[in-house]
């Protein structure tokens, strides 16, 4: 039987505009049968990958393929074709949002008679482990600080805003890390409301994937940038408490990675795989008890922690997030992605 440091099951759950497109057709958004009865119309735009990889024509690539190699996550078959059809025209549709709500700012700021205080412009991605989320908010960090009017962008994961290992077992929460409930939400909101807020600088707490724990006295440090991206299972989660604020409620704009369940199942077998050979090699990562199980024994610990931790994770927390969205991505089974749902201003 295979012996495995306790809470290891959620290694892989941390790891964080203008007018109408011309002819694209509104059809209806795959939302709960409980809404959508009730909805004669779709709150989104739904556009399928064609008529969405027309809206690059004209953009220039800005990465060559030695970047993107940098950029791409494990699993993931990001290519230069999907940056050019696929997120060159979302980080331009950013953009586009971004300065609008920079505009708006000064036009505010002109009413009130008072000195112009723009801030940041927030955009939060949220999808399941393994999906591909951390691979486009690098992505689209790399994107949108070569627009003009955003040079710089910073990206911050939620990992930072787990607790400890120390205070998940105090908790009784070790074995449920990427649920909602081990995140301090607290410190989050805070995070988000002093970057929103304009403060020159911010810190967030530092995650390290290797020691898979907060690191002390380090931090991720935010100082006033035009873009802050957060990357994160549970961004889009509505508050526990009615009433209270959402971190979502500080979003300017946000995106939810999607995929069908049995595509994501694969994903996150294949990746523990990869990362078998590849981290867990390394004798100071906290996993490194997984580095010399056979294919089979991996197959099996991968489902186990998919099936009794991940995927319970998704289906309960995270999907149905996905109608919370701006825009959601959704990929087929090759990781590319096959349509865009945008939602209507």
């Amino acid at each position: 039987m295979l012996s495995v440091p306790r809470g290891s099951a959620g290694m892989v759950a941390t790891d964080a505009v203008g007018g109408p497109v011309r002819g694209i057709r509104p059809r209806r958004y795959d939302v709960p049968v409980s809404v959508a009865a009730n909805l004669p119309l779709s709150p989104y735009r739904e556009i399928d990958r064609e008529d969405w990889a027309r809206l690059s024509a004209g953009l220039d690539q800005p990465l060559s393929e030695t970047e993107l190699v940098g950029i791409r996550g494990i699993g993931d078959r990001l290519n230069l074709d999907e940056v050019r059809e696929v997120y060159m025209p979302l980080s331009r549709l950013l953009s586009l949002y971004a300065s609008s709500i920079r505009r708006l700012g000064a036009a505010t700021s002109e009413f009130l008679q008072e000195e112009d205080s723009t801030t940041p412009f927030i955009v939060g991605v949220a999808g399941s482990v393994a999906v591909g989320k951390s691979t486009i908010a690098r992505l689209l960090r790399e994107l949108m600080s070569r627009w003009p009017g955003t040079p710089r962008v910073e990206l911050v994961t939620t990992d930072g805003f787990l607790y400890s290992n120390a205070e998940l077992e105090r908790r009784g929460l070790m074995d449920r890390k990427g649920f909602p409930e081990s995140y301090d939400r607290r410190a989050l909101l805070t995070f988000l409301t002093e970057v929103k807020s304009g403060a020159s600088e911010v810190r967030a707490p530092f995650y390290s994937h290797m020691r898979y724990d907060i690191v002390p006295d380090a931090n991720v440090v935010v100082r006033r940038p035009d873009v802050v991206i957060v990357e994160g299972l549970n961004v889009l989660q509505p508050p526990p408490v009615p009433n209270e604020v959402a971190v979502s409620d500080l979003f300017d704009f946000s995106i939810f990675v999607d995929a069908d369940i049995r595509h994501i199942e694969r994903w996150y077998t294949d990746r523990f795989l990869a990362l078998r050979k590849g981290a867990f090699t390394n004798s100071s990562s906290y996993f490194n008890v997984f580095a010399h199980l056979t294919d089979d024994e991996a197959v099996t610990t991968a489902l186990g922690y998919w099936n009794e931790i991940n995927m319970p994770n998704l289906v309960e927390n995270v999907m149905p997030t996905k109608h919370r969205a701006n825009l959601v991505l959704r990929k087929g089974a090759d990781h590319a992605v096959e349509s865009v749902s945008l939602r209507k201003l």
